[in-house]
C-alpha cells in the first residue's frame, strides 16, 4: 500500500463522516425547521468545495502527463465539474443539493470512464479511478439523503 493510498483513503474518510454527520444532522430534523435549512446548506457548500477539489486533481494528473493524448478532455470536464460546483453555492439548498448529486454520480461516470480507457487510463494509478468512483457515489447518497426526507 502506497503512502498517496493511504493519504487519500484517510482524507477521504474524514471527509466523508463529515460529509454524513451534516447530512445525518439534516435528516434528523423536521422538515420546516430552520436549522435544517441552515443544514442543508452547509451540506451543499462543502459537497460543492469538495466536487471542485476532487475535478481538479484529474486537472494535476493531466499536467504531470501533459503529452498524453487526450488530457485536455480532463480538464474540460474538471472545468465543467468547477463551474457546477460554483454556481451551487447560490442556489437554494434542495435544488444545490439535487445538481451536486447529480453532478457527483457523473464524476464517478468520469471515473469508470478512466477505468474503461474511454479517457487517458495512463495518467492515474489504477486503483485511483476504481475509489473515486466508489466515494462518488457514496458522496452522491449522502447528498441526496436531506432531499429522500422532504
Amino acid at each position: 500500500m502506497t503512502e498517496a493510498f493511504r493519504a487519500l483513503a484517510v482524507s477521504s474518510l474524514v471527509l466523508s463522516v463529515a460529509l454524513g454527520w451534516l447530512s445525518y444532522k439534516a435528516v434528523r430534523l423536521e422538515v420546516t425547521a430552520p436549522n435544517r435549512l441552515v443544514l442543508e446548506l452547509r451540506l451543499a457548500q462543502l459537497s460543492a468545495l469538495l466536487l471542485a477539489l476532487v475535478a481538479g486533481i484529474y486537472v494535476g494528473f493531466a499536467v504531470a502527463h501533459e503529452t498524453i493524448p487526450g488530457v485536455g478532455l480532463d480538464i474540460a470536464l474538471a472545468t465543467g465539474f468547477f463551474v457546477v460546483a460554483a454556481t451551487a453555492t447560490t442556489w437554494e439548498p434542495t435544488r444545490a443539493l439535487t445538481v451536486l448529486t447529480v453532478a457527483w454520480c457523473a464524476h464517478g461516470l468520469v471515473d469508470l470512464a478512466h477505468s474503461a480507457d474511454w479517457l487517458p487510463n495512463i495518467i492515474a494509478p489504477r486503483w485511483y479511478a476504481t475509489a473515486s468512483a466508489v466515494f462518488d457515489v457514496l458522496v452522491a447518497g449522502i447528498c441526496y439523503l436531506p432531499i429522500l426526507r422532504r
